[in-house]
């Protein structure tokens, strides 16, 4: 049975998706697996999200990976796994937040981007983290400072990362996919763009494949 981070793999790109209409996730989703990406971080950035993964559960079942993003305290990890969830990815290492999943059973990457925070990571049990803000705190060089002495470590570079620079961190072994926005961007859901999002999914996944 494939884990997670084996799913994360051989997607290597996993949209970031933050939702002001619930209702609008549908069609979304179904842009994203028509052209060949199931899969969905939907970001609690806004009061729809728990509804998004509910609503987009339901109407895509066993179709599509969707974990929750932003997730920043127990409640909202409650949330997201109580309307079917499979997985949370947070912005920052909160051990209190780590822990509640670990309760819950449900996997959780954390945000790094900083050696104390990798290992504060790894003694929570954490052997997969997402490198946030990825551009800002210094892109490839620094990610490729920053794994060297763990060279055990699965990492998810997300912030800043575009159909310019994917490649560049998909080919560090120890990258198991990006997260990105482009493709699913907020002025293509609000003009319910669901074509052109359609192709600028096509578009990253023969990229990256």
């Amino acid at each position: 049975m494939l884990t997670l981070i084996d799913k994360l793999r051989k997607f290597k790109i996993i949209p970031v998706i933050t939702i002001e209409r619930a209702q609008d996730i549908v069609p979304l989703g179904e842009a994203l697996v028509k052209n060949g990406l199931p899969v969905a971080e939907i970001t609690f950035r806004t009061p729809a999200a728990a509804d998004a993964i509910k609503l987009l559960k339901e109407a895509m079942p066993n179709k599509i990976l969707i974990g929750a993003g932003t997730i920043i305290n127990r409640e909202q990890i409650r949330q997201a796994e109580a309307v079917g969830a499979e997985f949370i990815v947070s912005p920052g290492l909160n051990p209190d937040t780590v822990k509640a999943c670990h309760e819950l059973d449900i996997p959780i990457i954390p945000g790094i981007n900083n050696p104390t925070q990798i290992e504060q990571a790894m003694q929570l049990g954490i052997n997969c983290v997402k490198f946030f803000p990825a551009e800002p705190s210094g892109g490839l060089s620094m990610l490729k400072a920053l794994l060297a002495p763990y060279p055990k470590l699965e990492i998810l570079p997300t912030g800043g990362i575009n159909l310019e620079n994917i490649g560049h961190y998909l080919a560090l072994p120890q990258v198991i996919a990006c997260g990105g926005s482009w493709m699913v961007n907020n002025k293509l859901i609000k003009a319910k763009d669901w074509d052109t999002t359609g192709q600028l999914t096509r578009q990253v996944v023969k990229l990256v494949k």
